[in-house]
């Protein structure tokens, strides 16, 4: 025992000798000139260490050193492209001949980094990245995997950290600045404090971003969990709602690092006053990441979100511009399978609830199998496909409403007030292109609607033939309507749009005093109506003020105008045609009859 003893003293004091020796002839500053030279030979860069290097060795191994900066390229306007002010790094000597890490220190302050793209394409990287490819080549092929007894580190303090983005060309520049990110004691398979603190300045917004949560990170090192992680952020901007926006959420989230899969469960999401929960999976590590996502939100009011659009002369002017094809190329970087359900949603005024939408989106093609929703007393069911593989997407879809209340939803969505009743609508097509008119140029669909128990407004169709009936005998005097209405049982219809252009070949309007047939055509690029119809009495008018002699006759009824002003005219002249039609008619009846009975006379009665 006394010899194991003497033998572990004679070890210490050797170590302690050694440790004592190193730091008292060796001075790290004297290497700095030589990595100087090296970065200088390697990359044509410059790099300035201004602070002293100090080092120690027992019972830690520590480094600490500052002032550090590398060189942009030589004409670049930013001098330098990496700036250090301070790096701390200790690790405690002896565990590490067991395989045990113990860092007591790891700290980095003022980290700057300047990353420039000149107007030429030149970068801030260019000439560091030569030797990449031959180094990666050469690694042995275990060299990534990294086996631990343990790790446990004092704490990680990162500080003042920032991120300059410069794009020359476009004259624009993207800030990131991580004030803060703190770690607490940490060691492997157990949970650590986390917190930072982060801030971001792009052109058209600010973002500034609090987060904390509890990080463990597996003894193999394949699983990464962050548990009760909430995280509030505030963007500000003057296209954002109120110039701001605050968002919190509160999240689990696990990474397994062997399979390259991100989980995160969404227990609740908050912005402004969108209320949502849910869950997301990311497979990462594929070739084309996958995303699967599970979410429910309560009332969302879009409208509240979305910026309103002022115009102003520049945005006038800018509208000259020919439009482009939004890029959808970004619809092949990734793949996703999606379930959202919320309460309700509000947007273009429009008021929806209890929505669901399923889609899947793969190799560059949006498929929706379903999307549904209650709105104004009826229900909404679609389904659509989005190829966004080509420069000009296609589309196509299947929509139907039912027992919609067509009034009110005239109302909110375009301020419309001609029809109202219980509609049922479908319409299947297709077509080329996402933008606004080429949309409306591009269409090909088929449909037809059914309104039941409604109203035309801004026309009283039995009013207008009572007066033409008065004007036709000679009274002038007619009396204004007490309200432009026409009540209908049912309006029905087929459609199909082909260049901008719904045509409507057999409408019929029926009611119990009159029915309207015919056909038109409504052009939905300049909102124009062109309707040729005819009216026919079909029940009695002397009720209504007038008499039943109208009864049986068709009276040609124009609509035209625009979807906010149609027009409605009757063709007095049609009408004046078909009275003396249907009195001819009488005059030939009369004629007949009289004829028979005097040839049954004359015959005896036979």
């Amino acid at each position: 025992m006394k010899a194991v003893k003497w033998i572990l003293i004679g070890m210490i004091v050797l170590v302690v000798g050694v440790v004592v020796y190193i730091t008292s002839v060796f001075d790290p500053n004297d290497f700095k000139p030589q990595v100087v030279d090296q970065v200088k030979q390697q990359t044509g860069r410059d790099l300035t260490i201004s602070k002293d290097l100090t080092w120690t060795f027992f019972p830690t191994l520590g480094i600490e050193l500052g002032g550090i900066a590398l060189s942009n390229p030589e004409g670049f306007n930013l001098a330098s492209m990496v700036e250090v002010n301070q790096v701390v790094a200790e690790v405690a000597l002896m565990p590490l001949f067991s395989k045990q890490v113990e860092i007591s220190q790891l700290n980095l302050d003022g980290l700057k980094l300047n990353l420039v793209t000149q107007k030429g394409g030149k970068t801030s990287f260019d000439g560091l990245s030569q030797d990449e490819k031959k180094k990666t080549e050469e690694a042995p092929a275990g060299s990534n995997q990294i086996q631990l007894d343990s790790l446990n580190i004092g704490g990680v303090s990162i500080t003042n950290t920032e991120i300059n983005l410069v794009d020359e060309a476009a004259e624009v520049t993207q800030t990131f600045l991580l004030k803060s990110l703190t770690l607490g004691q940490f060691s492997l398979g157990q949970f650590a404090s986390l917190d930072y603190e982060f801030a971001a300045k792009l052109p058209d917004m600010e973002l500034k971003s609090l987060g904390q949560g509890q990080l463990r990170v597996s003894k193999d090192l394949k699983q990464l969990q962050v548990k009760d992680f909430k995280v509030e952020n505030t963007v500000t901007g003057e296209g954002i709602p109120n110039k701001q926006l605050i968002a919190t959420l509160l999240s689990n989230i696990q990474v397994a690092l062997d399979s390259q899969n991100l989980t995160v469960e969404l227990n609740e999401f908050v912005a402004a006053d969108i209320r949502g929960s849910g869950k997301l999976d990311i497979a990462y590590g594929r070739q084309v990441p996958s995303i699967q996502a599970s979410l429910d939100f309560g009332d969302i009011d879009l409208d509240k979100m979305l910026p309103k659009s002022e115009a102003t002369e520049d945005e006038q002017a800018s509208t000259s511009q020919p439009a482009v094809e939004p890029d959808l190329r970004g619809m092949k970087s990734v793949n996703a399978d999606v379930k959202l359900t919320a309460k309700s949603i509000k947007v273009a005024n429009l008021l929806t609830q209890n929505w669901a939408l399923n889609f899947k989106l793969k190799d560059g093609v949006l498929n929706v199998s379903q999307l549904s929703s209650d709105l104004y007393q009826g229900k909404l069911k679609a389904t659509a496909r989005l190829d966004g593989r080509k420069a000009i997407a296609q589309y196509q879809f299947d929509k139907v409403l039912q027992g919609v209340q067509v009034g009110d939803l005239l109302k909110d969505a375009a301020e419309i007030d001609f029809l109202s009743g219980t509609a049922s609508f479908n319409v299947k097509g297709s077509g080329r292109s996402l933008l606004p008119d080429n949309i409306k140029k591009n269409l090909d669909a088929k449909g037809k609607f059914d309104v039941a128990d409604g109203a035309l407004y801004g026309v009283n169709i039995p009013h207008m033939l009572r007066s033409a009936q008065a004007k036709l005998k000679g009274d002038m005097s007619s009396a204004q309507a007490s309200e432009q209405k026409t009540d209908f049982s049912s309006l029905t219809g087929r459609f199909n749009v082909k260049n901008g252009v719904a045509s409507n070949p057999d409408l019929l309007m029926a009611s119990p005093l009159i029915r309207v047939k015919g056909g038109g055509k409504a052009n939905i690029v300049n909102e124009s109506i062109d309707y040729k119809l005819t009216t026919n009495v079909v029940g009695s008018l002397q009720g209504q003020g007038g008499s039943d002699d109208m009864k049986g006759l068709e009276i040609p009824f124009a609509i035209k105008g625009t979807f906010q002003e149609p027009k409605f005219s009757l063709d007095t002249s049609g009408l004046m045609d078909a009275k003396i039609k249907q009195e001819t008619e009488k005059v030939k009846d009369k004629a007949k009859k009289k004829l028979k009975d005097s040839l049954l006379e004359k015959f005896g009665g036979f």
